[in-house]
């Protein structure tokens, strides 16, 4: 986190996962309970000066609000976190790595470095890049906040739509950049 901090101050902004431990098994004297855990952010998401981004719903994020397994605040010392989420849930993205060679038998023979191959997947993982897009595209056209990633982060919270849930699920709300750069 110290890392993630001193890369802020020197300019940077940094947009981080929350983490997918938001929901786990406690163990009670009736037997065991599935439940949404709070103090779930991971590091890097604890660092203060990061953007950590939980996961919603893809379709119908204002339906089902924070997906389940979204890492949820507050952090250990009662900091506010997420601070924004975005769309996580059966996202559509580029299989690399493992998951290209979990779906290597399904490409019938073709060579798998010749074919474009995609997968859906969940997680905090796929809402963060939501949210580090937003951030490009916003300082594409507002160059004058870029190396001010305190000022980028504070509009982009401050200018989150809520999903009416709790605070420590939504952290500010759902990543809106339109209203973000309406706000400047």
């Amino acid at each position: 986190c110290v890392e993630v901090d001193r890369l802020v101050q020197s300019g940077v902004v940094v947009v981080v996962a929350a983490g997918n431990t938001g929901y786990g098994q406690l163990m009670a004297r009736e037997g065991v309970t599935s439940t949404g855990m709070s103090l779930t952010i991971n590091d890097p998401g604890n660092a203060d000066e990061a953007i950590t981004v939980g996961a919603t719903h893809r379709d119908s994020p204002h339906t089902f609000g924070v997906s389940y397994f979204s890492s949820k605040g507050p952090t250990g010392d009662g900091r506010l976190k997420p601070d924004l989420v975005a769309p996580g849930e059966r996202i559509t993205s580029c299989a690399a790595g493992r998951r290209r060679d979990e779906i290597a038998s399904l490409l019938d023979g073709l060579d798998p470095d010749e074919v474009a191959a995609y997968i859906e997947d969940s997680g905090t993982s796929m809402a963060a890049p939501h949210v580090s897009g937003a951030v490009a595209a916003f300082l594409s056209v507002r160059r004058e906040f870029i190396g001010r990633p305190t000022v980028v982060k504070r509009l982009f919270c401050d200018n989150a739509t809520s999903l009416g849930r709790e605070r420590y699920f939504e952290g500010h709300g759902m990543v809106d950049l339109m209203r973000v750069i309406q706000a400047v």
